[in-house]
């Protein structure tokens, strides 16, 4: 069972509280009746008082005894109760003052103790100073030989009244009072509750491998972790005195500026994901961290800040270069004896052979064929993966309906064989701003994959169209389509479905992946479109002209 937080005695109140308040009401109130007998007695001092001055000054030197026990008694340390002899002697000594002059108006001085009673010792103050203060005042004006003053009266109803509101504000006031105490105690936990909170997010964070930050809407940091400092530190530096990192971009050689940096990016308020940036000079030691940063929202939808997070990726990086440099390095020496074996097969089929060791050496040929081209694949793929190679290409005016009937020619006759039908009356005349030869690896590749893995006695059908800004190309296949979760993934290198692995149909998983690269790296893309069951669509997009394109977004009507 969880325990309630532990309140802050700063903002509690205590019973020592109340007893403070118990000592400073005594004391204001009879100062105030003090200093008003005070005046009073002065006035009477210096002009002719007609009444009798003993009983006068005997109920004056009454109140300044009493003031004088409120001043010097430390009431907060004695019984609550004891604080009422203070104005029960006021009410006493106000009624000698009066009996020394009745007409004089000194029956007033009774509002000062009355409300002092029903304020500070409630119902029964109320009650007790009421029922006190009339049984006087009746008692003084049946006094036998004095003159009833019809004025007079109202004098015990403006005392009733004046303690009755002093007594509901009094009222009024200690339930403030405890509902402030309430409130007060909540906040105090709901504070501790905050902190505990507080500290263990921020063990938390400082606990995690990856940087945080926190950037509030003004642009100020309001959270960060210790990560983070330690990831974009230089290797040498001291952790108490770091020195500026020169950032370098995905490459690792180009150097980014601080206006560009991810952070600078994101006080800007730009967001991103997964930006792959290097610490350290080349050559020495260096870290490479990916940066995301994710924009923050209010209720109101106003932008409040962001988040960013930074991951060290340096060791994934190292590995996947050093895949790439070994799968090239093999590749490259495969495909030398590769092509020297498919050169002197080509020559042999050239010479007058019997049939069955020219059937040999075409299966020979054909399989050496199939392994030069998944070698060149592989070449490919490790080259458009590299961060510091770019994908060569030379673009030009081309004619992609050109290039497309090329490509169903070349692939006409394995499409014959298991009588698949090639439909080729969507070709319109497009020009699109590529290099042909790429383009051509492109329309290769898809146009391989819609007869491969087409069923038998099924529909290729291929167009091109433009629509002005872009040029799109469209291949579409009646085959078994490919399942949404595998879309997600049709891209990757050496991806091939659970389907397909299993069969008999060839393939590196690597076409794709490098179509992809290729469209992308002229200002394009590619994507796919399939049913299960009911065949396969990619569509292409490429630029029409030089010029960057911008509404890119919607497919071309099939």
């Amino acid at each position: 069972m969880a325990t309630p937080a532990r309140v802050d005695r700063r903002w509690s109140a205590s019973p020592a509280d109340g007893d403070r308040t118990r000592a400073r009401t005594a004391t204001l109130n009879q100062l105030l009746l003090g200093a008003v007998v005070l005046l009073i007695a002065i006035i009477a001092l210096t002009t002719d008082f007609p009444g009798d001055d003993g009983l006068f000054f005997a109920g004056v030197l009454a109140i300044f005894l009493a003031t004088g026990a409120a001043l010097a008694v430390p009431w907060n340390k004695l019984p609550s109760g004891l604080g009422a002899v203070i104005p029960i002697v006021d009410i006493f000594a106000v009624t000698v003052m009066r009996e020394a002059h009745p007409s004089a108006g000194l029956g007033l001085l009774w509002i000062f103790p009355a409300m002092w009673l029903a304020g500070s010792f409630g119902v029964v103050g109320l009650v007790s100073a009421n029922l006190g203060i009339m049984t006087i005042f009746v008692l003084q004006i049946v006094v036998p030989g004095r003159e009833f003053e019809y004025v007079s009266v109202l004098l015990p109803f403006v005392i009733v009244a004046v303690s009755s509101s002093s007594f509901v504000a009094a009222r009024r006031a200690s339930v403030q009072r405890r509902l402030l105490n309430r409130q007060t105690e909540i906040l105090a936990r709901a504070l501790t509750r905050a902190r505990q909170q507080e500290e263990t997010v921020t063990e938390v964070l400082d606990a995690v491998d990856f940087g945080v930050i926190r950037i509030d809407g003004h642009g100020n940091f309001s959270v960060v972790n210790e990560a983070h400092g330690r990831l974009q530190r230089g290797p040498d530096d001291d952790a108490d005195t770091p020195s500026p990192v020169v950032v370098f971009a995905r490459d690792g050689i180009t150097p980014v500026q601080e206006e560009d940096q991810p952070l600078a990016r994101a006080l800007r308020g730009e967001a991103f994901a997964d930006d792959v940036m290097w610490f350290g000079v080349p050559g020495g030691e260096r870290r490479a961290l990916t940066v995301t940063a994710r924009r923050v929202y209010d209720d109101d939808g106003a932008d409040a800040g962001a988040v960013v997070v930074s991951r060290d990726v340096t060791a994934e990086l190292t590995a996947i270069r050093a895949r790439d440099d070994l799968v090239a390095s093999v590749s490259h020496e495969l495909r030398t004896p590769l092509t020297s074996i498919v050169g002197y097969l080509e020559l042999v089929l050239d010479d007058d052979l019997a049939p069955s060791t020219r059937r040999g050496l075409e299966v020979a040929e054909r399989n050496a064929n199939r392994l030069l081209s998944i070698v060149a694949d592989i070449l490919a793929a490790s080259s458009t993966n590299r961060s510091t190679v770019e994908l060569s290409i030379a673009p030009e005016p081309t004619d992609v309906a050109a290039v497309a009937a090329s490509s169903l020619e070349l692939h006409a006759p394995r499409a014959a064989e298991r009588g698949i039908r090639i439909d080729a009356s969507g070709l319109e005349h497009a020009v699109a701003h590529v290099d042909p030869s790429r383009l051509r690896q492109v329309l290769d590749n898809l146009v391989s994959n819609a007869v491969k893995y087409n069923r038998d006695d099924g529909v290729i059908e291929v167009g091109t169209t433009s629509d002005g800004p872009h040029v799109w190309i469209v291949v579409r296949d009646s085959g078994h389509g490919i399942s949404p979760a595998e879309q997600a993934q049709v891209f990757d290198r050496f991806f091939r479905s659970d389907s397909v692995r299993n069969t008999s149909t060839h393939g590196s998983g690597l076409g794709l992946s490098i179509s992809r690269e290729i469209v992308r790296s002229h200002g394009g893309d590619i994507t796919v479109r399939s049913d299960l069951g009911s065949g396969t669509t990619f569509v292409v997009r490429l630029p029409a002209t030089d010029e960057p394109a911008t509404n890119a977004n919607e497919w071309p009507a099939p």
